[in-house]
């Protein structure tokens, strides 16, 4: 990374308007670029953009390397032919400010699906010829993808564990007849793939033209229900019928007194070593095609992680397993030359952590509302700030700041006041201010900080399975006003 002064804005796709029931890579998405060109933005960042898993969650995604068809901008297929104008308009509006999964899901897929069969019927000879090329530029992955999800669609609720012995093995007999039984399906999902990175593509290029640059997230782990789970077991966790026998999670910490049992499986880090981490080098490398910097959440990760038993409940009865650590990153280094990287470093963070973090000059992460302990050395207070850093009011597991506020303790509050020389009536932009002012390298401001909005716009609550990753914000909101303070302080601060 650049060591430039930078700032930016945390905001995930799905949080932006329009009339679909969720934001997209649609005309909205290109209003919002826009904005942040006006607000003296040159950084957004996203969460993953992968499709989403249990709870909704784009942190359990079925794929390391798929996009999330709910992203894709039905506008855009209703422009080339294959969806009627009226087809676009849902029988009852949707929601403007939340995601209601239950109800957007079911609806754009059967528009994604209308349309695939339009082209499939329709498409002129060089849409073909674009489909095709797309299909054989990513069939590493995509081949496995879209039959996965073929596999899975047929049997909803079923894992992949439980089907035919021949597919959940991969007898290659098995698989030929199942993607030969199940080709419209399969086509169906490598259209939803084509569509989504061409759009992707041509905003991320819009975005890079107006010089701002997009930082993508990477997940360290997968859910036990994705295609690469299922493809490569040889490289998780994983006992003879494909179930795991340890999952991922972290031991208490500030989010959580039992910790958090995420339940993805974990992996067999000696099989990636044999194969020259061949598949975290492909899995980065296509990471730094999606977006400019690359968020790895969970960095501390590979340097030892924590380990639970599959039968355990919570995330209290577990073990610090050592992680791959530098051989690594040499590796995906060798082939990729210097990483784009930011590492998510944040909780518990040993030497160890560090010392990999510093050895391939990754920036870490600083969370302002993590500061205020009443320690003078807290690394997250500014005075204690480093160069080589990124640093949030907070990120999408914090409340907001207005909520942290209303929420934090009243010895929090004392020592924000007297440090941050503020007062109610000024936060959140104290703390938008402080974190531009800092001397870490890039400033990211979650939009709900800089509109100033409370605990309801929250995006996610950690070991809260249900209700996250569903607010969005009104046009009315992006206001010139707003955009116009932000850029003001970026300029002040040298960003």
């Amino acid at each position: 990374m650049k060591s430039d002064r930078a700032a930016g804005i945390l905001l995930h796709p799905t949080c932006l308007p329009g009339a679909h029931g969720a934001g997209d890579f649609g005309a909205a998405a290109y209003r919002f670029v826009d904005w942040l060109a006006s607000a003296g933005q040159s950084r957004w960042q996203v969460l993953p953009l992968g499709p989403t898993g249990l709870g909704n969650s784009p942190y359990m995604s079925p794929s390391a390397f798929a996009g999330n068809p709910l992203l894709i901008d039905l506008e855009e297929l209703a422009q080339r032919g294959w969806l009627d104008a009226g087809e676009l308009q849902p029988e009852t509006a949707f929601d403007t400010r939340r995601v209601d999964f239950e109800r957007v899901i079911p609806w754009r897929t059967s528009r994604l699906e209308l349309a695939a069969r339009r082209f499939a019927a329709d498409a002129t000879g060089a849409e073909r010829e674009a489909f095709d090329a797309f299909c054989g530029r990513n069939a590493l992955w995509l081949d496995d993808y879209a039959l996965f999800m073929a596999m899975a669609d047929s049997r909803p609720g079923c894992s992949w564990c439980a089907w035919d012995a021949g597919l959940a093995r991969r007898d290659p007999a098995a698989l030929r007849e199942a993607r030969a039984a199940h080709a419209e399906r399969v086509d169906f999902h490598a259209f939803c793939q084509w569509r989504f990175f061409e759009q992707w593509q041509r905003l991320k290029a819009y975005a890079n033209a107006r010089g701002i640059r997009i930082i993508g997230d990477a997940p360290i782990f997968l859910a036990h229900q994705s295609a690469e789970v299922w493809a490569r077991p040889e490289l998780f966790e994983l006992d003879e019928r494909g179930e795991s026998t340890v999952v991922a999670g972290v031991p208490p910490d500030y989010f959580s007194a039992t910790g958090q049992r995420w339940g993805n499986p974990l992996y067999r880090w000696p099989a990636h070593a044999a194969e020259g981490y061949a598949w975290w080098t492909a899995r980065i490398r296509h990471a730094c095609e999606l977006a400019d910097i690359v968020r790895i959440d969970h960095f501390r990760g590979f340097a030892g992680y924590w380990e639970i038993d599959a039968a355990e409940p919570t995330a209290i009865r577990g073990r610090w397993r050592p992680g791959p650590g530098a051989a690594l990153f040499d590796a995906i280094e060798q082939a990729l030359g210097p990483l784009p990287i930011i590492a998510e470093d944040l909780g518990l963070i040993t030497p160890d952590v560090v010392a990999l973090r510093k050895r391939f000059g990754l920036p870490g992460m600083l969370v302002l509302q993590f500061a205020f302990d009443g320690k003078s050395d807290n690394p997250y207070l500014p005075h204690n700030h480093h160069a080589d850093s990124v640093v949030y009011t907070g990120t999408h597991d914090n409340d907001t700041t207005a909520g942290w506020w209303q929420h934090a303790s009243d010895a929090e509050r004392a020592q924000a006041r007297a440090y941050l020389d503020t007062d109610d009536a000024r936060m959140p932009w104290t703390l938008v201010r402080a974190a531009l002012a800092s001397v870490a390298s890039t400033a990211v401001i979650p939009l709900q900080d800089v509109l100033g909005l409370g605990s309801a716009a929250r995006m996610n609550l950690p070991g809260q399975p249900e209700g996250n990753w569903v607010w969005r914000f009104e046009p009315a909101q992006l206001q010139a006003a707003r955009a116009a303070q932000l850029a003001g302080l970026s300029r002040l601060y040298g960003r």
